[in-house]
């Protein structure tokens, strides 16, 4: 499984968000989230009862030396991308760290997006939304309108999160927010999986009329997964998808 062994990693060339600066709020040495989900490339999470997450000071040096660095070298990130060994919004000073990163990112590469990958399950919290709605792309995963079947894909930790839970906290965002989707297909402990029947699209549509994300990303598996029963969807279906999502109205951007 991919780990990342540091606060600045990269830049990466990102499906979807062009050449990524990527800054990791979680430990170094382990996978630490609010969900469990059965596809990530870190792997399932750690059972650790001690971890340390790097302080404000630490993440504002790290950034602004890495962007100092690349300015001298002419290169400048298309995005600073908060992702990383878990879910970066469960660090106590996440306004503070996007904050930070706003000032450095205007002083060194001002055509720089900031984007968030997160997963959702933080964001009634006051200050982690604050801060998402700050960040120029506050990408928010939403794998299925299912309970089922997002509780078989993403198994949340805490058992208050629920798919209505989550359709009526991304409302909050009144549009300004993207929303990002996993499909797989395969199978967990004897249960089939596959969230992109037509069932599980309509069910999906339905919650992207209530939500009303300014746009959409779907994808698919791209590296390994801790699940090994899983499969790729292809770019053909994926496209399908997204031409089923446009006729809605919404603006969809497509990883294979």
């Amino acid at each position: 499984m991919l780990r990342f062994n540091q606060i600045i990693y990269g830049p990466v060339h990102s499906r979807r968000l062009g050449l990524s600066l990527g800054v990791n709020l979680l430990p170094v040495d382990a996978k630490i989230c609010s969900f469990n989900c059965i596809y990530c490339e870190c792997g399932f999470n750690t059972t650790m009862q001690k971890f340390s997450m790097p302080r404000p000071d630490e993440v504002k040096s790290a950034l602004a030396e890495t962007l100092c660095e690349m300015n001298k070298k002419g290169q400048f990130p298309d995005v600073i991308t908060f992702a990383g060994n878990g879910e970066p919004t469960l660090h106590p000073d996440f306004e503070e760290i996007i904050d930070n990163t706003i000032l450095l990112r205007n002083h060194y590469c001002p055509s720089a997006k900031i984007s968030v990958l997160s997963n959702s399950t933080k964001i009634h919290l006051p200050k982690v939304f604050s801060a998402l709605k700050k960040a120029d792309n506050n990408i928010m995963k939403f794998d299925s309108a299912i309970e089922s079947t997002m509780r078989l894909i993403d198994r949340p930790v805490s058992k208050h999160i629920t798919v209505k839970w989550l359709i009526e906290n991304l409302k909050k965002f009144e549009g300004q927010l993207i929303i990002q989707t996993m499909f797989l297909r395969g199978e967990i402990d004897g249960k089939k999986i596959d969230n992109s029947t037509d069932a599980e699209i309509d069910a999906w549509l339905a919650a992207l009329k209530e939500i009303n994300p300014r746009q959409v990303m779907i994808y698919s598996i791209d590296r390994e997964t801790p699940v090994q029963n899983l499969q790729k969807i292809g770019i053909e279906e994926l496209n399908k998808i997204a031409d089923q999502t446009r006729k809605h109205g919404f603006e969809v951007v497509v990883a294979g």
